[in-house]
Order: structure tokens, then sequence, then C-alpha cells
């Protein structure tokens, strides 16, 4: 028997990267999945988004798992398309059990220099989109009496890292979200929790801007040239974690061995948010 076995979760930005990991860890235990995607571009960033061909593909891995999947894009700007990729996944399984806010972006740039555009969407797609991303689901967990939420932070949500100033005051915004809700869902019995990581291996970070801004020395620095730079991040010598990693702790969360716990912030960042020297 699985660890959420028979759960069903709602999982924005399961195209790929942490979404289609927490997709795939959860279905391993036993949960039916409502993935969902944007599945579009997003002006501010240099990397290329999740496709409706990558979403499909989430879902024929879940289901070769065993498991039932269901399908919705819904950008997280848009309560309406929230809302309806909800109406989906009831329709298909009936409930749902689990929410993953995992839908997000990244872009650089000192304070002064990030664009009114890349602030706009960085605070609307991690900050604001959470917030109706649980809009949207909360409303079934309370009617169930029962539901864990389980929303992807960051570090940049326990420090204030450079160059990252539109993405850390998301990342701050969402603690203070996360205490409010839990406070306010869990007497009627939904759990609301955040996973804070370090550098996932994804496509958000893994791209040619990252590495430019970790070496600005070399002119056309790649993955093996930030190693170094991005071990010195962490206590744990490693200069990112897997996307399992962070799975492994949303689905704790999710889970009936974290029954008790709510409003708190797990780490999973090989001690970078504790490191007092670089």
């Amino acid at each position: 028997m699985g660890r959420v076995d028979g759960k069903v979760a709602f999982i924005t930005g399961a195209a790929r990267g942490q979404g289609r990991s927490h997709a795939l860890r959860l279905a391993d235990e036993g949960a039916d999945i409502i993935a969902v995607d944007f599945c579009g571009a997003v002006k501010t960033t240099d990397y290329p988004m999740g496709q409706q061909a990558d979403l499909q593909e989430t879902a024929e891995l879940v289901r070769s798992r065993g498991r039932r999947a269901v399908v919705a894009r819904a950008d997280v700007r848009v309560q309406a398309e929230l809302d309806e990729a909800v109406a989906v996944g009831l329709e298909a399984f009936g409930r749902i059990d689990i929410a993953v806010a995992n839908a997000g972006i990244v872009s650089w740039g000192a304070a002064h220099e990030i664009t009114e555009e890349q602030w706009d969407e960085v605070i609307d797609i991690n900050l604001s989109g959470v917030w109706k991303t649980l809009k949207a689901v909360i409303p079934t967990m309370l009617a169930q009496r029962a539901g864990s939420i389980v929303i992807i932070n960051s570090g940049a949500g326990l420090m204030g890292p450079n160059n990252l100033a539109h993405y850390a005051a998301a990342k701050h915004g969402l603690v203070g979200l996360m205490r409010t809700i839990s406070n306010e869902v869990s007497p009627h019995g939904v759990r609301v929790n955040s996973v804070h990581p370090s550098q996932v291996d994804t496509p958000m970070i893994m791209h040619d801007s990252l590495f430019k801004l970790f070496r600005p020395d070399l002119e056309s620095p790649g993955r093996e040239d930030i190693v170094e730079t991005s071990t010195r991040l962490h206590t744990i010598p490693i200069p990112w974690v897997d996307p399992v990693d962070v799975s492994n702790a949303v689905l704790f969360l999710a889970s009936d061995e974290a029954r008790y716990i709510t409003g708190a912030q797990l780490a999973v960042d090989a001690g970078g948010s504790t490191k007092t020297s670089y």
C-alpha cells in the first residue's frame, strides 16, 4: 500500500521539471494526478517553458505507473482557468486530497535594474498565482474536511539572495500566505506547509543566463563551470539538489505521516539557508 494510496493530487507547473517529479513521486505512492500547466511563453523569462506535449507526457508517465491522470491547461494568473482545472479534476475523480502549488518562474537582475514587467510577472505568477491556486482548491478541501496543501517555495523565501529581489519578495510573501491560510483552514482538517529547496536541477535553472550570472568571468560558461560556485552556497558539498529530493518532501507533507504538521517551512537546501559564510 502506498503512502498516498487512493488520494488525488492537483499539481500546477506539472509539464516538466519539479512539477513532473512531484506528479510521478505521488503516483508511485498511489495517487491519481490532475496535471496542470500554462503550456505557453512568459515574456520576461529567457528559458523555454513547458508545452502541451510535455504535459501530456507527464500524464502518460503517471498512467504507466498504474495511476489515473487528467490534464488541464491553466494560467495561474487567471482565476477562471484554475477554477476550470479544478472542475475538470473533480469531474474525473470526485475529490482533491493534495494540492501542490508548484508553478513559478525566475528572472535575474539587481533590484534597481529589474524592469517593471519582470517584477509584475514574477509577483503575478509566483505569489498571486499561488494564492489563486489555493483559492481554487480550498473550497473542495473544506467540504471534505480533509486535505494537504504544499507550496513550493525556495531558499529565497528564507534569505535575501542577490539579483532576485522580485523573486525573493514573492517567496517571502508566500511564507505569510502559507501561515495565514494554515491558521484559517487547519481547524477544518486542511493542512498547509511549504517546501524551500535550493537550486534544483531543472530547465528553470540550467540555462545560459544563470551560467553567465554565476560565471561572468567566462565568455560562454556551461553547467560544469558553475559546479564550484554552486557548491559554495551549501554546507553539504553538492552544487544542487535533484527534483526527487524536493518531491520526497512533498510526499511526506502530503501523507498521513505529517498529519499533525501545518504552518511549517521545510528546507531541502543542503544547508544553504543556514550557511553563514561563503
